[in-house]
């Protein structure tokens, strides 16, 4: 069955990629590169939201290879939640939350050290009423990190769009790494 990327702000979407897809898969790129970045801003003794986190291994790597001791997920998808507790039940390091990024009231204003999000954006901006979604996220995002909190964001969109995006959003303070050659 072929989908629109529109559906990747949907959560049936999500749900159905993971009930037919249950293998883990990390988006664009592993733990251990992007390793050196993660260490430089985000100290492993804060506490870290991975937003949109699949059924990524790059919060197990955080905490096995990185020392990370506070890492929370989160995703749109029920699916992928119950069977990411499943598989990390012993490793009270790692919580999985079904939550939408666009609205985080659950967690506190300042909750987080660091927030960690390796495509989401870009899922949602692939969606329906695309800016006023990725609005919404990034406002939540910078709702739950801490004063001087870093936001951490692995995109494969052209970059003067990203950071004109996170200018207009909030009172971001930015700087880009870029990981490998790209035309």
């Amino acid at each position: 069955m072929t989908t629109s990327t529109q559906a990747y702000g949907e959560p049936w979407y999500w749900d159905n990629r993971y009930s037919n897809e249950p293998g883990p898969f990390d988006w664009y790129q592993k733990y251990l590169t992007l390793a050196p970045i993660i260490n430089l801003y985000v100290p492993p003794s804060h506490p870290v939201l991975v937003v949109g986190c699949g059924n990524s291994a790059f919060s197990e790597g955080m905490v096995v290879d990185g020392g990370y001791t506070d890492v929370v997920n989160i995703d749109i998808s029920s699916v992928v939640i119950e069977a990411m507790k499943t598989k990390h039940q012993d490793c009270p390091q790692l919580k999985f939350m079904k939550m939408d990024v666009r609205d985080m009231s659950d967690f506190q204003s300042g909750s987080f050290g660091a927030v960690i999000d390796k495509g989401t954006l870009d899922s949602i901006l692939c969606g329906n009423n695309s800016r006023q979604n990725a609005t919404k996220m990034l406002e939540e995002i910078w709702r739950v990190l801490k004063d001087k909190g870093v936001y951490v964001l692995v995109t494969y969109g052209a970059p003067l769009y990203r950071l004109r995006l996170l200018q207009e959003s909030c009172s971001w303070t930015i700087k880009l790494h870029v990981i490998g050659n790209f035309c």
